[in-house]
């Protein structure tokens, strides 16, 4: 089957290793071009992958059959209606918008314009977390007890970064709520604690270490902890305790080499997400391909990247108030402003 070819709006890191999947690694998905704000860095990445480059967005979309957008956050949702009105399906990274209201008014546009739309929650196509959540889903676990997961980075980014970032929930605990919902079910209450270890977060309003508390729906606690500089390296890891079984996904290791000396047994680290997920970014867009040759509705949606962004609007209310929020007694208007801070 010929690949959909996917034009590339977006050069930036992400951007950067979308290209390489589209171009190696993808096998129902294929770059049909680059496009970004800045020429040279586009014409650049253009001819290193021997990819035609668009000089705009309009000719991106002339050029491709679907659109992924990896541009800075705040040109996401103009990009994504833009698309969607002109009839291409549409793979977004997260988040659709640091605002809720357009975010909302995004996912409208595009479910209007009848087009696929999958958001970049990409643990959701790794082969470890699918094939617990297919377990979970079967019923081989029982009754969910207990959620834990851990995300932390090896090195913090940039102060300078967290600017457009949206703040710590939203840049960093976002995928973990969205992988609580995922393999547990609905939230209905966040409890969030942070600290910034490193002065330079505090003096900016944010944080880069968090323990979030979680109640589900259907009974079950879960934990999440994060931490912006874990210095030893990139974890990330999940455990769902169930009745009957418990899933534990951990896998930090860049290769299955063991080197051992005298009282000692060392195993090479990943370093980033980058490394942790290699097959992760590729099968997310293989899974958008197979969506929109087929019809059938992508495993991570616009409302679905909604939900996760209340959930972590609802962290940084808790953390900021000292109090649980509680998800669904009354709606979550909190909104975070084009900076990221409040």
């Amino acid at each position: 089957m010929k690949k959909l070819g996917i034009g590339l709006a977006g050069v930036g890191r992400m951007g950067r290793i979308h290209a390489v999947d589209l171009v190696s690694r993808c096998a129902r998905a294929g770059l049909a071009c680059v496009y970004d704000a800045d020429g040279e860095r586009a014409a650049a990445l253009a001819a290193q992958l021997d990819v035609p480059v668009a000089a705009s967005f309009d000719e991106l979309l002339e050029r491709s059959e679907a659109v992924a957008i990896a541009t800075p956050t705040g040109t996401h949702a103009e990009l994504s209606v833009a698309a969607a009105r002109a009839g291409k399906p549409v793979f977004c990274e997260k988040p659709v918008s640091l605002d809720r209201a357009t975010t909302v008014a995004t996912i409208e546009a595009v479910e209007a314009a009848g087009v696929v739309f999958q958001v970049g929650f990409h643990r959701r196509f790794d082969p470890d977390w699918v094939a617990a959540a297919e377990r979970i889903a079967a019923g081989e676990l029982g009754e969910v007890t207990l959620f834990r997961t851990s995300l932390r980075d090896m090195n913090p980014p940039d102060p300078a970064y967290l600017a457009g970032s949206g703040g710590f929930f939203v840049d960093v605990t976002v995928h973990d709520l969205d992988v609580a919902r995922w393999l547990v079910g609905e939230v209905v209450e966040v409890s969030a604690h942070g600290a910034a270890s490193d002065p330079a977060f505090g003096q900016l309003g944010d944080i880069d270490t968090a323990v979030v508390v979680l109640r589900f729906a259907n009974g079950a606690l879960g934990v999440i902890d994060n931490s912006r500089g874990a210095r030893y390296g990139y974890e990330c890891s999940t455990e769902v305790m169930g009745t009957l079984a418990t899933a534990r996904i951990d896998n930090p290791h860049r290769r299955g080499l063991e080197w051992r000396t005298p009282g000692v047994a060392a195993r090479d680290l990943v370093h980033d997400f980058e490394e942790r997920y290699p097959y992760a970014y590729a099968a997310e867009l293989d899974a958008f391909a197979d969506c929109v040759r087929t019809g059938t509705p992508p495993r991570v949606t616009g409302r679905d990247a909604l939900a996760a962004f209340d959930l972590a609007v609802a962290a940084d209310e808790s953390w900021r108030t000292g109090r649980p929020v509680t998800i669904g007694a009354q709606p979550i208007t909190t909104v975070l402003p084009a900076g990221g801070m409040r």
